[in-house]
This record gives structure tokens, C-alpha cells and sequence, in this order.
């Protein structure tokens, strides 16, 4: 199913000059992954204490800054020669734990039910486990949407930005969590069915 993780190959060649120059100046995809972790867990503070309002407008440049050096520590990890086991557990490990550190904190925000917040976190927690259990079973890490980590990325920064700007959306929220919630589902179920059908059309060619 479509999702915005398509976008990043183009997105990834705006960013190549820049990671050419990090590499040069010997910055490491394992310095970038940790960057991008506090980064979220910084701003995930800011947003408890703050309880919200115009603090909220961090959100999304958060979310678009660590999409980035999410790609850069790839590019880095791919193009330059720092493919590391520590990197691929950065890269997995510290995802999640961004994504958690940052958008649990919205349960202080008045707007978020807690309970539905957490079913979204848990969910995409499942999300990703999902798609790393691909390469356990002989299939690639999978990716399929509709509700991915760009996606994901992209909806609660728009809310971010909305709630923000003091947007009269605070109503909508809880149903945007559920929708949020069973397209996590369908994500998972999506993961599950691409990653047998990998695994099944590599049986049939042997």
C-alpha cells in the first residue's frame, strides 16, 4: 500500500552533498543515530512540561529534522563504509525509542486521550518489530504501509502544527488516534503477508 517511505530515494539525494561533506569531516552513522535519538528525547521533555500549547510547534520540525538524519545515518552507514552491528541495532533500537520519547509526552497535552496515545505507541512499537521479523524468517525488512514511521511522522506533526497555532482541532484528535490505530493494524497484517510471500516466492525458485 502507498506510504511516504516511496518518497525517501529523492529525499536521499537532496540530503548526498551534505552527508559527502559529513563524511569528509569524519562524522559517524552511529554519532548521527544518537543525535537523532536525544533530539526526540529532548523535545519530548519540552513538550511534558510545557503540557503543549505553542511548544507543540516543535513537533514537526522535530519529526522533519530526525527524518533526515535518519537518511543521513543510512547514507552514511551504506555509501562510506560504517556498517556496523552496533549501527543496525541504533538504527532499529533507537527508532522505537525515539518514537516513544517523543510522542508519549503528548498524553500531557490536553488534547490526546492517554489511553488511545497509548495503543498508537504500542502499535507502532508492534509495527516495526514486525517489519525486522522479516529478515528473521529469510525475507527483507519490511516496510509496507499504510501507516509506517514517515507516516506516522507526518500525521502527528500535522497535529502538532495544528494544535500549535491554536487550530480548533482539539475534537478531532481522538478520532485521528483511532483511525491511527487500525491502520497500525493494517500495517502489521500488511508486514506479516509481504513477508511470507517473500519468503514462499524464494521457495519456489529453488
Amino acid at each position: 500500500m502507498p506510504s511516504i517511505y516511496a518518497l525517501k530515494p529523492g529525499f536521499q539525494s537532496l540530503l548526498r552533498p551534505l552527508v559527502n561533506g559529513l563524511a569528509k569531516l569524519g562524522v559517524t552513522a552511529n554519532q548521527i543515530s544518537i543525535a537523532a535519538l536525544l533530539l526526540s528525547l529532548g523535545a519530548g521533555c519540552l513538550i511534558a512540561l510545557s503540557h503543549g500549547g505553542r511548544m507543540l510547534l516543535l513537533l514537526p520540525v522535530v519529526l522533519f529534522v530526525r527524518m533526515a538524519l535518519n537518511a543521513m545515518d543510512g547514507m552514511l552507514a551504506r555509501e562510506h563504509n560504517q556498517k556496523s552491528a552496533l549501527g543496525a541495532i541504533l538504527n532499529e533500537l533507537g527508532d522505537v525509542i525515539a518514537d516513544a520519547g517523543l510522542y508519549l509526552p503528548l498524553a500531557f497535552v490536553p488534547a490526546f486521550d492517554p489511553r488511545l496515545l497509548t495503543f498508537v505507541v504500542i502499535l507502532s512499537i508492534l509495527t516495526e518489530m514486525t517489519g525486522v521479523i522479516g529478515v528473521q524468517i529469510g525475507a527483507s525488512r519490511r516496510y509496507d504501509g499504510p501507516l509506517g514511521k514517515s507516516d506516522r511522522a507526518f500525521v502527528f506533526g500535522l497535529m502538532g502544527l495544528l494544535l500549535g497555532l491554536r487550530a480548533p482541532v482539539d475534537r478531532w484528535i481522538p478520532a485521528v488516534l483511532c483511525a491511527m490505530i487500525l491502520l497500525l493494524v493494517l500495517t502489521i497484517l500488511n508486514r506479516v503477508r509481504g513477508a511470507l510471500r517473500e519468503v514462499s516466492a524464494q521457495v519456489e525458485k529453488q
